[in-house]
């Protein structure tokens, strides 16, 4: 049986630097390498011309680029584009029926891209269809990497979050080695300003990326009570909205780095004036903003999304109590726009398939 071949895409320098030298190549080498991968986007190691054929085939003996082109894609009117991406998800094959989603989101001179760490997600927020997958598996750098490494309007990009399936602090390691890959001089040397990481908080992990990274964080709220946000988001059990606050509040997002809270908006559920109270409350003394959200509805999920007046009547509130609010556009609602609803679709029809 043929052995398979490793991974290049997500490697940082110094993890190049030791396979070449595991493979007596010159220690320069790494760089070079660095830069077709990171700044040349080469689909092959044949490509890499500045190195010596035989430490080519040498290198093509035991590794791969290992960039995966998308094998799917919704394309909305307003110009939005959902990918799906097949993963190797911890060390699987890339036909085992496991995909990923990555939303494309061109908007004037800006391009954002949402990518996923995780295939499902162990959050299980009532409102989210990545939620009802179940957890599938994690993502290594190398497949969160070529979400931009194989799109096609990666040319574009200003800014990358880390919105779409998963939970980034699960999945912590390889998003760090994701981020510093983007950030570094050697890989795309992009500002960590240009990256924005959500979580919902999890303990001890939200800390790690706070310390660890200068990347934006945005966190999802959408209660300010604890007990409602209990029934909306499980992981209220093991770290409070209230003790997210606190920690985020020993940190400094007075200057150039972000700190934004995340919150769709539920008619009559969680978007009444004593919400908005409490939301003032919960965030006075933190330097921050509130993008408040659309609800996707979702199957079997009944949550009625709250209209434009009374979104609009919670951000006049909050902005005139101090905190500064946003309605954001909703984008992609021709398309499998929410989170999880592409991806879902298409692990039900290869499970229909295997099943024939």
């Amino acid at each position: 049986m043929q052995q398979e071949k490793r991974v290049l895409l997500g490697m940082s320098l110094d993890e190049l630097k030791a396979v070449v030298k595991a493979l007596g190549m010159p220690q320069f080498t790494a760089a070079q390498i660095a830069k077709w991968l990171y700044q040349q986007h080469v689909g092959s190691i044949a490509e890499m011309t500045n190195i010596s054929k035989a430490n080519r085939e040498r290198l093509a003996e035991q590794y791969e680029v290992g960039a995966m082109a998308p094998i799917d894609c919704q394309r909305s009117v307003d110009g939005t584009i959902k990918y799906l991406f097949p993963v190797r998800c911890a060390e699987q094959c890339v036909d085992s029926g496991k995909f990923v989603e990555t939303v494309y989101i061109p908007d004037g001179d800006r391009a954002t891209l949402c990518v996923s760490c995780q295939v499902g997600c162990k959050m299980n927020c009532l409102f989210c269809q990545t939620g009802k997958q179940g957890y599938e598996g994690s993502l290594t750098a190398g497949d969160i990497l070529n979400q931009i490494y194989a799109l096609p309007e990666r040319e574009s990009l200003t800014n990358i979050v880390f919105m779409g399936q998963g939970e980034p602090m699960d999945n912590l390691d390889q998003v760090l080695r994701a981020t510093e890959v983007l950030t570094r001089d050697w890989g795309y040397a992009w500002s960590p300003r240009r990256i924005t990481v959500s979580s919902v908080g999890v303990k001890g992990k939200l800390k790690r990326f706070l310390d660890e990274s200068e990347c934006h964080v945005a966190i999802s709220m959408h209660s300010p009570l604890p007990e409602q946000r209990r029934q909306l988001m499980p992981a209220e059990r093991q770290m409070s909205i209230t003790e997210v606050v606190e920690l985020l509040k020993q940190y400094d997002f007075t200057h150039q780095r972000r700190c934004s809270f995340e919150y769709i908006c539920f008619a009559g559920l969680n978007d009444t004036t004593t919400h908005a109270r409490e939301i003032v409350r919960l965030l006075q003394g933190l330097e921050c903003r509130v993008n408040l959200i659309r609800f996707h509805e979702i199957h079997d999920v009944d949550l009625p999304g709250a209209d434009e007046k009374r979104m609009e009547s919670l951000r006049d509130y909050l902005t005139k109590h101090g905190v500064f609010t946003t309605i954001r556009a909703s984008r992609g609602q021709d398309i499998f726009a929410a989170c999880g609803l592409l991806s879902t679709e298409r692990m039900k029809k290869c499970k229909n398939e295997k099943m024939k």
